[in-house]
């Protein structure tokens, strides 16, 4: 059992000068800050390029995982990945916008590893009949195709697996949930308006269930990635021939670090907010890792 937040303050030495914040005990506790051992992490949509990515960063600092998702060849893939390293992972198919589905798999994690202490929404993506084609109106755009992507986002993205593994870890006592939202949900991007909308609103559910649940035990946050090259925007990003598009030269004009996110990027992010010691005392934060996109103007 991690320790509880009294007993993190109760670790530290007293506030005699600086010579206290330099001793071994300070140091022992500060290196311990990403140790993930004796955690249990879900990661929803852990068979893609950015969850996996995460699912493998929390495995290597200590946490059992287990990757749920549709695809089982990638979910296995990505899980026999974690265990050829020396990490605990496992592949649980899951349809996360089925709530018995999702209950299914909060059962088989507490079967397998034990109560889920952390838990990744990487769930979501675009669609093309949501997605503005140049001279188009947006009054043109079904309303089945805005549904579908407010569903994929907001409802089964965070929304459904929030109170699904937060109703199990309120129980436990403890937990943190980490929605991955997006740099579009601070700004909207042109021509991805339902995408927009709904990466706003799971910024939105991130903080009220925060507000709901800050005294018994579980943190919610969220992480907004900005342009981060994968599967539902590379045809946005690139050409056929793997040359940028006129749209991905506008995002990296705009973006103060000039280029885009690798993968790897987002590991810190996910690790800190995972850890019961290192963000003890954060909930309701939405983590922005954009190369300074959501903060250029001229």
């Amino acid at each position: 059992m991690p320790d509880s937040p009294q007993s993190i303050v109760s670790k530290l030495p007293a506030e005699s000068g600086d010579e206290a914040l330099i001793g071994a005990p300070f140091t022992s506790f500060t290196q311990g800050l990403f140790d993930l051992t004796g955690e249990v992490a879900a990661v929803i949509g852990g068979t893609g390029v950015l969850g996996g990515l995460m699912a493998e960063a929390l495995a290597c600092h200590g946490a059992r995982v287990v990757i749920l998702g549709r695809s089982a060849e990638r979910g296995a893939a990505r899980a026999n990945r974690i265990n050829r390293s020396g990490g605990v992972g496992m592949f649980q198919p899951v349809d996360a916008l089925d709530q018995d589905s999702v209950r299914r798999a909060v059962d088989s994690v507490r079967d397998e590893l034990g109560e889920t202490t952390v838990l990744v929404n990487a769930a979501g993506g675009n669609h093309p009949s949501a997605t503005l084609r140049p001279g188009d109106s947006v009054c043109k755009i079904p309303i089945d195709a805005w549904r579908e992507v407010i569903d994929l986002n907001l409802v089964g993205g965070a929304l459904l697996p929030s109170l699904v593994f937060g109703e199990a870890m309120l129980s436990a006592g403890r937990g943190s949930i980490i929605n991955i939202a997006s740099m579009a949900g601070l700004n909207p991007v042109s021509r991805v308006g339902a995408y927009s909308a709904a990466k706003s609103a799971v910024i939105n559910l991130t903080k009220y269930l925060a507000l709901e649940w800050a005294t018994r035990g579980v943190r919610v946050n969220a992480i907004s990635p900005g342009f981060f090259p994968a599967e539902q925007n590379r045809k946005l990003l690139y050409h056929e021939d793997g040359t940028l598009t006129e749209r991905s030269a506008k995002i990296i004009g705009h973006t103060p670090m000039a280029r885009f996110g690798a993968a790897e990027e987002l590991a810190g992010a996910v690790i800190w907010l995972a850890s019961p010691k290192a963000s003890s005392f954060v909930t309701g934060h939405n983590l922005v890792v954009d190369g300074g996109f959501s903060v250029a103007t001229i």
